[in-house]
């Protein structure tokens, strides 16, 4: 049994009407939680005229998902949410559709719903809108590790290449076709031994360039400190294919920094089920990917959104 098993927090461990928060069966530190299914099946049958195209168009459409969703579930279920999300010893959840529907523009929908009862999402620059679907296949010509299935997708964060505050992550999985891997590998910087060492070196505060690929629709150069604090917690920004170091010092601290994270046992791989999002605080979470092993017909969908808290 892991040693982080310890860190496990029943402070948001209850049973509402409509919905119940329990531990999550596969990390210490996340929730699961539960919906009511006759509740779902209102939610989305609230919606059923609604496209995802009419959400793309009209920005206030989605907040009245996440308004029906408060209505149906109660307050407390936002309450819940965002009490969890902000959580240091937490930062993270995992909900889903439980069954109760198989069509993408529900998934959307929901998704569209949970995330609006955080904040607002960034505008996603690969696709054009407010949240991306994308697919990992067998062959790939990406530009970046996003959708290249058989390589390990090294622990990041988002937004690193973007002007804009990325807070929380959003990752919801549509479809999945013969796919032995391709875990999602999350790491909480208050689990990793090494944090102090790394994020009290001199580098640990310098604000490095990062740049993006052609693939993400954007041409903007930011710099970003790798660590900085919020709220008196270490925060971390970083992934290994857009940062741009200027000396030979700094590569190698990052080569370091990004190999101590990869080889890390707190580092946990786990499953997430076809309809189930995963949420994460942003600032203290890390993410990746595990490899998938090789089939010609693999194939996974699934939608991303990230974006700001709200301040209300």
């Amino acid at each position: 049994m892991s040693m982080w098993v310890s860190h496990r927090d029943r402070t948001f461990v209850q049973k509402h009407p409509g919905f119940e928060i329990v531990p999550h069966p596969d990390h210490s530190r996340l929730y699961h939680i539960e919906l009511d299914n006759g509740l779902l099946q209102t939610f989305f049958s609230s919606f059923r005229d609604v496209g995802t195209q009419a959400l793309e168009y009209v920005p206030y459409k989605r907040f009245i998902l996440a308004a029906r969703l408060e209505e149906l579930f109660g307050a407390s279920l936002g309450q819940a949410i965002r009490h969890i999300l902000h959580d240091r010893q937490s930062g993270g959840f995992t909900i889903g559709v439980q069954g109760q529907t198989v069509d993408p523009e529900d998934y959307v929908k929901f998704g569209t719903a949970v995330s609006h009862l955080v904040g607002t999402p960034n505008f996603d620059a690969m696709t054009g809108t407010y949240y991306a679907r994308f697919t990992v296949k067998d062959t790939d010509n990406s530009d970046s590790y996003l959708r290249q299935a058989y390589r390990l997708f090294t622990l990041h964060t988002d937004g690193t290449f973007v002007e804009e505050a990325t807070d929380w992550l959003l990752m919801m999985k549509f479809e999945e076709r013969n796919a032995v891997g391709g875990e999602s590998r999350i790491l909480h910087l208050d689990d990793w031994e090494e944090l102090e060492k790394f994020s009290s070196h001199p580098l640990g505060s310098y604000p490095f360039t990062y740049k993006s690929p052609p693939s993400k629709n954007t041409s903007i150069t930011v710099k970003r400190k790798t660590f900085f604090k919020q709220n008196n917690g270490i925060c971390v920004c970083f992934i290994d294919q857009f940062v741009y170091p200027e000396t030979i010092d700094q590569a190698v601290y990052l080569q370091e920094f990004s190999d101590s994270l990869e080889n890390s046992p707190a580092t946990i791989a786990m499953p997430l089920p076809v309809g189930q999002l995963i949420m994460l605080n942003n600032g203290f979470w890390m993410h990746g990917r595990a490899p998938f092993e090789k089939h010609p017909e693999l194939y996974r969908e699934l939608m991303r959104q990230r974006g700001i808290f709200s301040e209300v």
